[in-house]
């Protein structure tokens, strides 16, 4: 079946994609006891690779091995095993497509697991089941080495073979704390309006581009809000937009919420605009105020269910790509039909605990524990309760650290 789907797309940077549909990123917990690929990585993204899909972007890669966003992260820093990164940039290359790595900090997100006093713009705690510790506020001299930071796994990741990179700025992660006046109350350069709080995101991105060079794809995953009252808006979004319109990044992948408010999960968006619900997407009303102001090429991912509708955004010219997470779980075996046109629905699965407060952990549980099953050529569980998946990632993270040190 033709379509725009099917379409190659060209980026700002030269390179083109051989599709519209991307698989979006899903932190896949499974590294080595040196925070390095396996062969678990290996095998899911062959997998992935096999459905067509022109784009391919990681889960969460840390570029500091203390603040991880859970167990089993790959970091990408001096320490990091260079063959292992090959083997997997290797495995999830098909002739065709292209293979992106999703660089994050996760700044006062990282749990008690990992530390006891994460990093942050400023001293505010992420209060969530007791999990998080008072951060301490970053210096001076610690905002530089995490630009560093990020700089170096980027040129790493063009090293070993991974075709293009993402910066993660959304999720309530460390650049989306500094981008929220929420979380960034400094007075100094780092901090108060728009431009301060941006200022760490704008430099990463122009140091990374002068390291990586003009043909290397860099993406930002940014927030449109984190929907919490006094934090990032979608009138700040637009600002930074305008910011990145300027570096001319290859692709904007819009996304919201924060660990407190979990907008990018459909289990914890309970404020969907009435037509964002009849238009299945999470974040499609926002695509249109996008499009007034920047040219970047654009994905939304969340709540594509529909081959009509892809198809219907892409003719409008609301979207460029189209970004899909679970689905390549749930449905993975259906997406190159999907793709074909022959199926035209995938599978919408929310997972509910019976209490709120662990929703989304069991959410977070539920496919993390099927991505390793799928990794280990296993099929999906399909009658995984709330309550079990729940349970499955709090030991996960629970783990000691000391059966995780690094080389």
């Amino acid at each position: 079946m033709s379509g725009l789907l099917n379409e190659s797309f060209e980026l700002p940077c030269g390179v083109k994609l051989q599709n519209r549909l991307c698989k979006a990123a899903m932190t896949e917990r499974m590294s080595d006891a040196g925070c390095n690929p396996t062969e678990l990585h290996c095998e899911l993204y062959r997998r992935f690779a096999r459905t067509g899909a022109g784009l391919q972007i990681t889960g969460n890669v840390l570029v500091d091995e203390v603040h991880l966003e859970s167990r089993g992260n790959v970091i990408m820093d001096e320490s990091s095993s260079k063959e292992a990164l090959k083997s997997w940039a290797s495995a999830a290359k098909s002739p065709d497509n292209q293979v992106w790595v999703q660089l994050n900090h996760a700044g006062r997100q990282t749990n008690r697991f990992h530390t006891q006093k994460p990093l942050a713009p400023s001293s505010i705690q992420l209060k969530k089941l007791g999990l998080f510790g008072r951060p301490k506020a970053m210096t001076e001299h610690e905002i530089m080495k995490v630009i560093q930071q990020f700089v170096y796994a980027a040129k790493l990741c063009q090293e070993v073979g991974f075709t293009g990179i993402q910066i993660h700025a959304a999720h309530g992660y460390l650049l989306s704390q500094f981008l929220s006046p929420k979380t960034n109350i400094r007075h100094d350069k780092w901090g108060g309006s728009i431009e301060n709080r941006a200022r760490i995101l704008i430099e990463i991105v122009k140091l990374v581009r002068k390291s990586v060079g003009p043909s290397y794809p860099i993406s930002v995953k940014l927030n449109s809000a984190d929907f919490l009252r006094g934090g990032f808006s979608e009138d700040d979004s637009l600002e930074v937009i305008k910011m990145l319109d300027a570096l001319a990044i290859d692709l904007l992948e819009i996304s919201g919420g924060t660990y407190e408010r979990l907008a990018f999960f459909e289990a914890g968006f309970e404020t969907k605009k009435d037509s964002t619900v009849k238009r299945e997407a999470y974040f499609i009303d926002f695509a249109l105020r996008i499009r007034q102001v920047s040219d970047i090429p654009l994905m939304i991912t969340g709540g594509f269910r529909t081959r009509t509708f892809c198809e219907e955004v892409l003719a409008s010219g609301e979207l460029d790509i189209i970004g899909m997470g679970r689905p390549f779980i749930t449905n993975l075996d259906d997406i190159s039909d999907f793709l074909a046109g022959s199926i035209d629905h995938l599978d919408a699965r929310i997972i509910k605990s019976g209490f709120k407060a662990l929703d989304d952990v069991a959410e977070g549980g539920y496919y993390a524990k099927q991505l390793i099953r799928i990794a280990k050529g296993k099929k999906i569980q399909n009658n995984l309760g709330g309550i079990s998946s729940a349970i499955f990632f709090l030991l996960h993270e629970m783990r000691p650290r000391f059966l995780f040190k690094r080389k």
